[in-house]
């Protein structure tokens, strides 16, 4: 639910000029977010970049040492460089730091957070340095942990033998620089010139690669650890763990995932996709064709495709879906500064 009337708060995103930052300031307008300014902010060599925020032109801002001053909420949609550098400052200077980049995810002070599961899995609270409980800091996961976590959630009552996900990344995954070069390839392959390889260190485009090359860092393996590292600390020992596997796909946008649950008994296609329904998981309609990349565009939440049984193991069913990748890890951030907005009203 968007945020409500209220006292306005100054608001900063760090790595205002990436994709994810580009995405979050549009989430924060869309959906009324009470900002009454929006401080930018990035590396030098964006500094002085002319934009706007809330329809006024205003410029990225260089990170400096009073940066977070007067700042309620600190987005850090980056680097995770950046982010461990600088989260830190943001809290010192009494904001209330909501990290998309993965650097708090893996901090004993962080807690991850997906306000669409809060119901039935809360945020579990972080620590102290002095060992008590308290959220110094709000992890907001990307895109492929949000949809891995509500499906574990949503399967989690029928008692499932086994879960696995199948997820395909798009190359704007790796902000810009992936989808410039997933354009170029594209084009020096269809004119037979020699391709640019400095992200990938593979060919992506007309391509799906389990593995990236030597060059490339992070490579596809260390992704995938890191988003089951993720998904099991949320879970938490609360919902069945999924086994991940990840395929890089040659597309732009939009995360695609294909799922596999068994259980001991067959169990009704409908009343797996009303569990999921409850979660903010937009279902097809029947007669609707399966989501794609393109149609998701700019949604804000997971989109599935009705679930099939398997034509060979009686417990066995099928789920196909596909997620906006900006757009859903961006609401998600802004959500949590809603809630907690919401929390200190009452």
């Amino acid at each position: 639910m968007p945020a409500g009337p209220g006292n306005p708060v100054r608001v900063a995103i760090v790595g205002a000029s990436t994709l994810r930052g580009k995405e979050l300031k549009q989430v924060l307008e869309d959906r009324n977010f009470p900002a009454l300014d929006i401080v930018l902010l990035d590396e030098s060599l964006m500094v002085g970049t002319l934009t706007e925020a809330g329809g006024e032109p205003t410029f990225i801002r260089a990170l400096e040492a009073d940066s977070f001053e007067g700042v309620r909420f600190a987005f850090f949609a980056g680097s995770s460089l950046d982010a461990e550098k600088n989260w830190s400052a943001a809290q010192r200077a009494g904001a209330i730091v909501i990290d998309l980049a993965g650097a708090a995810a893996t901090s004993d002070r962080a807690s991850i957070w997906i306000p669409s599961l809060g119901e039935i899995l809360p945020p579990l609270p972080a620590k102290a340095t002095n060992g008590s409980a308290q959220a110094l800091c709000y992890s907001s996961p990307q895109t492929p942990i949000i949809i891995a976590c509500t499906l574990a959630a949503a399967l989690a009552n029928s008692s499932p033998a086994r879960v696995t996900i199948l997820l395909f990344p798009p190359v704007s995954e790796r902000d810009q620089a992936g989808v410039d070069e997933l354009e170029a390839q594209t084009t020096n392959l269809l004119s037979f010139r020699p391709i640019e390889q400095s992200v990938f260190d593979a060919q992506v485009a007309f391509n799906l690669l389990s593995g990236y090359g030597e060059s490339s860092k992070p490579s596809l393996e260390e992704t995938r650890n890191a988003i089951a590292r993720d998904v099991a600390k949320y879970l938490a020992g609360r919902a069945p763990i999924p086994a991940i596997q990840v395929v890089q796909a040659p597309v732009f946008y939009g995360y695609a995932f294909s799922a596999y649950a068994e259980f001991v008994a067959p169990h009704p296609p409908g009343q797996l996709e009303a569990r999921l329904a409850g979660l903010g998981v937009k279902i097809a309609a029947p007669d609707d064709p399966a989501p794609m990349n393109v149609s998701i565009a700019g949604e804000s939440e997971i989109h599935l495709a009705r679930i099939t049984n398997d034509p060979s193991i009686a417990g066995g069913v099928w789920l196909w879906g596909v997620a906006d990748n900006l757009r859903l890890a961006a609401t998600n951030a802004v959500r949590i500064a809603e809630e907690l907005l919401a929390q200190a009203a009452v």
